[in-house]
């Protein structure tokens, strides 16, 4: 079933979509195994060069049955979830005239569909924690690197993971960004949002 998007809050900037898969790369896996609906949390690396719509790399620890129970070429959905608050009637100016506002949510989200595909192969797997390793320590003062680890150790921590290659065929983003309300409300909950340290989302609302 696809995600419900009213037109106001479809998001058509493929850029802004991809940006969100990379700056919140922490997303969900959902899949239909064998045993039934299995949902996994994982952080991924997007490759958007390559593919029609993109390739999501990510591994699982080996002792995880979703590897089992979700086979090569099953359809999976994987969703990204970027900014959200909590959005309060009483930060809209029109409210304190009308009263008619409701409490709401502001967020923005993306959902991935594709094909998976299971790498055991230790080629991929040191890649893939390699690149993991790359994105997530760059903001270290001393970085980590897989060449800290003992060569041993580290082979057999390559040998408890099962890695995984997601074709993505659709991309669908949303941003509900109070596009439906006037621009004053806009406004005062976008400015209220970032008083309350929620300024990625602020910043999301006023473009």
């Amino acid at each position: 079933m696809a995600m419900y998007v009213p037109e106001h809050f479809d998001e058509q900037n493929v850029e802004a979509v991809h940006t969100l898969m990379t700056d919140h790369p922490f997303a969900t896996l959902i899949a239909n195994g064998s045993s039934g609906l299995l949902a996994n949390h994982l952080p991924f690396v997007f490759d958007a060069e390559n593919g029609s719509s993109g390739i999501l790399r990510a591994h699982v620890a080996r002792a995880n049955d979703v590897w089992r129970l979700v086979p090569d070429g099953a359809e999976v959905l994987v969703v990204f979830q970027g900014s959200q608050h909590y959005v309060s009637p009483s930060w809209y100016p029109s409210k304190h005239e009308s009263h008619r506002q409701v409490p709401t949510w502001n967020y923005q989200v993306v959902q991935a569909r594709g094909t998976i595909a299971w790498r055991h192969d230790e080629p991929f797997l040191r890649g893939i924690v390699a690149q993991l390793t790359k994105i997530h320590e760059a903001g270290e003062p001393v970085p980590w690197r897989m060449s800290d680890a003992q060569p041993d150790y580290l082979a057999e921590m390559l040998r408890n993971i099962v890695g995984l290659e997601i074709a993505v065929t659709s991309l669908r983003g949303k941003s509900k960004l109070s596009q439906n309300k006037e621009d004053r409300d806009r406004r005062g909950a976008a400015e209220t949002l970032r008083e309350r340290g929620a300024a990625d989302l602020a910043d999301a609302m006023l473009p």
